[in-house]
């Protein structure tokens, strides 16, 4: 597609002291912030987001304006990753900028926007080479014929978590909406207070083989098959409010609408697999620590504060159960990340600081199969971003290119539904949505599929 561009680099702090209206925050230019062993255990990736918003749109300028003063809260974007000479990551707060592209789509967005779980990779910044040269955030801003605007984004995941990204985007949307009547938050942006040893540090769990993987223990990992991106395929199913209500019912019990969903989501995915009833199968669930840590990290913290449960149950048993059953192992499996966990955690990221560790994490490109891997952004407020003319009309997730991944994310189209975007190998898909609407188990039976 035949597009203009034009690239800018945002220098919150530079750009506010010029301005004077505003003060950044309060945060000293050139400090070194070691990474946490939170931050250590994310991905060392960047993670894209596509937000879209029909005519009329918000100027570039304004976007670019309301960005500067958001940026100047968050001064960690504005910095780049570096390596000390012991060889340890930290985030040097340096005011280099964040990068912002802007793009003039000669078409209009109704006839180039597929609005599905595919989406153009022409729509968020190419992911850098070199990550330790590379604007931590990355902006692209594409500008449609009939005003519509599209707007990628791409965050390194060692400097802010899904619960910092929504928190960053609804007070950069604020920032717009209110311009000069902006009144700016003050973020909780003390890294160093959220991973705080014991005065003799003592894990417990096996954190090196579970949140990361050892130089020496790597191999032994439970391995992830490769396979050609080209038979993923990524499918968006729509739950509506009524849906969720009567899939509530059925648990017998009080549960969250992210528990309740993952457990059908979970039934269904392994009856579309045809797997062997006795293999085992287990969710990669993030778990936001804030309010499970002792003392409790503030909510606006702005950083990394996840770990992940692994609620495992054999085929049948994920098949058999009833639906209270499998929301009751995962919220087992969630319910184990509590303070003595977290504790364990920040302990073993002390006595590990100069090991070179490697988040658990699986690449794209892979196959989780018989696993699967869930990230919700329903509580997240990634979908709120709006800018003055209302919220985006669809929230995406590119670069689906691991089976079994799993995105919640709140729907646009109706209050209390939930979209899910899945990316299945090509050879379970027609399976999948065969059943992936049905309330009834019975259908699970092979000679029913």
């Amino acid at each position: 597609m035949a597009q203009s561009k034009q690239r800018e680099m945002i220098s919150a702090w530079v750009e506010a002291t010029i301005d004077g209206d505003y003060e950044p925050h309060d945060a000293e230019a050139g400090e070194k912030v070691p990474l946490t062993v939170f931050d250590r255990a994310a991905s060392d990736k960047f993670v894209p987001a596509v937000r879209v918003y029909p005519a009329p749109a918000p100027s570039n300028d304004a976007l670019k304006e309301g960005l500067l003063r958001a940026v100047a809260l968050y001064p960690h974007f504005a910095g780049r990753l570096a390596v000390d000479g012991h060889g340890r990551p930290f985030l040097h707060v340096n005011n280099e900028g964040v990068l912002v592209i802007e793009a003039t789509m000669p078409t209009d967005l109704a006839h180039v926007f597929p609005g599905a779980a595919n989406v153009p990779d022409d729509l968020y910044p190419t992911q850098p080479e070199e990550k330790l040269d590379a604007a931590l955030l990355q902006i692209k801003l594409n500008r449609y014929k009939c005003g519509g605007l599209v707007i990628g984004s791409s965050c390194h995941h060692h400097t802010a978590d899904g619960h910092s990204m929504g928190t960053f985007y609804a007070v950069w949307s604020r920032a717009v909406r209110e311009g000069k009547d902006f009144v700016p938050p003050s973020p909780f942006l003390d890294r160093a207070s959220t991973a705080v040893p014991r005065s003799t540090p003592a894990p417990v769990f096996d954190h090196g083989s579970i949140e990361f993987r050892r130089e020496a223990n790597r191999c032994s990992s439970r391995a992830v098959l490769p396979v050609d991106k080209i038979k993923i395929k990524s499918i968006t199913v729509h739950f509506t409010a009524e849906f969720i209500a009567e899939l509530k019912s059925r648990v017998g019990a009080r549960c969250s609408t992210f528990q309740c969903l993952l457990a059908h989501v979970w039934k269904r995915i392994t009856a579309a697999r045809c797997l062997n009833p006795e293999v085992f199968t287990q969710v990669r669930v993030a778990v936001d620590c804030r309010g499970r840590a002792k003392p409790r990290v503030p909510m606006d913290f702005f950083g990394n504060m996840v770990l992940w449960a692994f609620p495992r149950l054999q085929v049948k048993d994920v098949l058999g159960l009833s639906y209270g059953g499998v929301v009751g192992a995962i919220r087992d499996a969630m319910a184990r990340i509590d303070e003595e966990y977290i504790q364990s955690f920040v302990d073993f990221g002390t006595l590990a600081a100069d090991e070179e560790l490697v988040a658990a994490t699986s690449t794209v490109d892979t196959v989780l199969c018989p696993d699967i891997e869930v990230a919700s952004w329903l509580g997240l407020r990634l979908h709120q971003a709006d800018f003055g003319t209302g919220p985006p009309s669809a929230l995406l997730k590119p670069d689906m290119h691991k089976e079994g991944l799993i995105i919640f994310v709140p729907s646009p189209m109706a209050e209390g539904a939930v979209d899910i975007i899945v990316a299945l190998s090509e050879d379970h898909v027609a399976a999948f949505n065969k059943i992936c609407y049905s309330l009834d188990d019975t259908i699970f039976l092979p000679s029913k599929m």
